[in-house]
């Protein structure tokens, strides 16, 4: 492919990321909190329905970018102004995934088995795009030029990863209080700003890559 794959660490990197987001860090200690018995399994299951939601998207995505590989010069376009688009929105703070906020919570949420919890986990991976939206789509996007849906279901697995690790050390850690989660949020604003620029940076090295390298 015209460029490198997304490495492991900057995919789980993304997911860690994804989760510092401020409209879903706050909320993580209300949806994961744990019960006695079997409530115990129920963050393990939200966990786990989520990461399935992404992978299933990495999945859905590649399979798509190769369906296009005839046009592969038509989505290199694209998606540089897509990867431009989600780091400009990223250090803006532009909403661009609104729409999804609108699809209502699953009914079994406050309920406290582990299979309600999967079913959550699944309908959260849709409504915290307009949380994630960038930094997903972004990769998204990567995968959908790589056009294998082998790689993008384990590039999103790992992000998936990324997502999961800091969710669940606060669903079964007593150490993280409601204020040391708004002590990590402070920093959010900074990490998502970096994040942005990377993300323009990288789409105008696409720009150069597929473009501007063959004129100069």
């Amino acid at each position: 492919m015209y460029y490198e794959a997304i490495s492991p660490l900057a995919a789980f990197g993304a997911g860690v990321l994804s989760v510092l987001s401020p409209c879903i860090l706050p909320l993580l200690p209300a949806v994961l909190a744990s019960s006695t018995g079997k409530g115990k399994l129920r963050p393990l299951a939200i966990v786990l329905g989520v990461s399935i939601s992404f992978t299933l998207m990495g999945v859905v995505t590649s399979t798509f970018g190769a369906a296009f590989q005839a046009y592969i010069g038509q989505l290199k376009i694209l998606a540089e102004i897509l990867i431009i688009t989600m780091g400009l929105a990223i250090l803006f703070d532009i909403s661009l995934f609104n729409a999804f906020a609108r699809f209502p919570l699953l009914a079994g949420m406050k309920d406290e088995g582990p299979i309600s919890g999967f079913l959550l986990g699944l309908s959260l991976g849709v409504l915290w795009i307009p949380c994630v939206g960038p930094i997903l789509a972004s990769i998204l996007t990567m995968v959908a030029l790589e056009g294998n849906a082998a790689t993008g279901a384990l590039t999103l697995s790992i992000y998936s990863a990324g997502f999961a690790v800091p969710m669940l050390l606060l669903a079964y850690s007593a150490h993280l209080s409601t204020s040391k989660i708004k002590l990590i949020s402070k920093y959010d604003v900074a990490f998502k700003k970096g994040a942005g620029i990377v993300l323009i940076l990288v789409g105008f090295s696409m720009v150069y890559q597929n473009h501007l390298r063959w004129l100069l």
